[in-house]
């Protein structure tokens, strides 16, 4: 695959050329990108859309449907930070979870909590609770913490017996819950044999003091 300093010249100029200023023929030549057979073409074409608000729906669609993991990753983290509603693509995002690629998983579990895809709830907790990448489980925990949905709590408490970086995960997400059960989690975590989840509950009970 190629890398951004090893694309064509003239492509890989134009295409950074048409995120920067308006152009109908660059414009034109970003459209005709996106239907690159190089799938760093195709990403560069859709980093520079994103840039723009530009991508419609159709294009997530194709770019979240790639043959390529690179590219579908790029799709799902793009889409992540587009401001506008896109409701019709919480069906797309969801099915994402189920990617074989663990980093599109990844890429997907964040995607669905910073767009509040509360549908996805159930996916999320499948794969916080049984996906073989531990990636996956912690991206997962963080996206039921950013969705603060009851439905993932349990979720969130069960994954406090996981690996460090997950349980660390773990904790920053039940800062966006609560109740007897999240205050007992937090309480046993607390003695937690790892000092960065006990750091992370002491940080996060400290601020909760300051309230």
């Amino acid at each position: 695959m190629h890398s951004e300093s090893t694309l064509p010249e003239p492509l890989g100029a134009a295409l950074v050329a048409a995120g920067s200023r308006a152009d109908p023929a660059l414009d034109e030549l970003v459209r005709a990108a996106l239907a690159s057979p190089d799938p760093r073409t195709r990403v560069l074409a859709l980093r520079v859309r994103a840039r723009r608000g530009r991508v419609g729906i159709a294009q997530w669609r194709a770019a979240l449907g790639d043959p390529e993991a690179d590219v579908r990753r790029e799709a799902l983290t793009l889409l992540a930070h587009d401001p506008r509603p896109l409701p019709s693509l919480e069906r797309t995002i969801t099915a994402a979870l189920g990617d074989p690629d663990p980093l599109v998983v990844d890429a997907a579990a964040f995607a669905a909590g910073e767009r509040g895809c509360h549908s996805a709830i159930d996916s999320l907790i499948d794969v916080a609770r049984t996906h073989d990448d531990a990636r996956c489980r912690e991206a997962a925990v963080a996206a039921l913490g950013a969705l603060g949905d009851q439905r993932g709590v349990a979720t969130i408490i069960a994954a406090l017996d996981d690996k460090a970086p997950v349980r660390r995960r773990a904790i920053v997400a039940l800062a966006n819950v609560e109740g007897p059960d999240v205050d007992a989690a937090l309480a046993r975590a607390s003695t937690d044999r790892d000092w960065q989840v006990r750091a992370a509950v002491e940080q996060l009970t400290r601020e909760d003091r300051s309230l």
